[in-house]
């Protein structure tokens, strides 16, 4: 499940990267919190793999697109791999 966990942490690691490029405000604080999200469920496949953390994984997906689309907030970050 290794595999899961180098996933759900590239995320993680750009989603704070984003947010690190991102001018102080709403959508700052909700990408880092998205971020956050990311690595607690790297934890979480860490510790007990299983794919029920797919939903998590996927509303955050959601949420982090839907910050992407406010203006100004587009981060030129590496995408995770595929």
């Amino acid at each position: 499940m290794s595999d899961a966990v180098d996933y759900l942490h590239a995320y993680a690691a750009r989603a704070i990267c984003r947010a690190r490029r991102i001018p102080f405000g709403k959508s700052k604080r909700l990408q880092r919190a998205i971020g956050r999200i990311y690595l607690l469920l790297t934890k979480e496949a860490a510790i007990a793999p299983d794919i029920g953390h797919l939903d998590d994984f996927r509303a955050a997906r959601q949420i982090e697109k839907s910050i992407a689309r406010i203006p100004g907030t587009a981060g030129d970050c590496e995408p995770p791999p595929n």
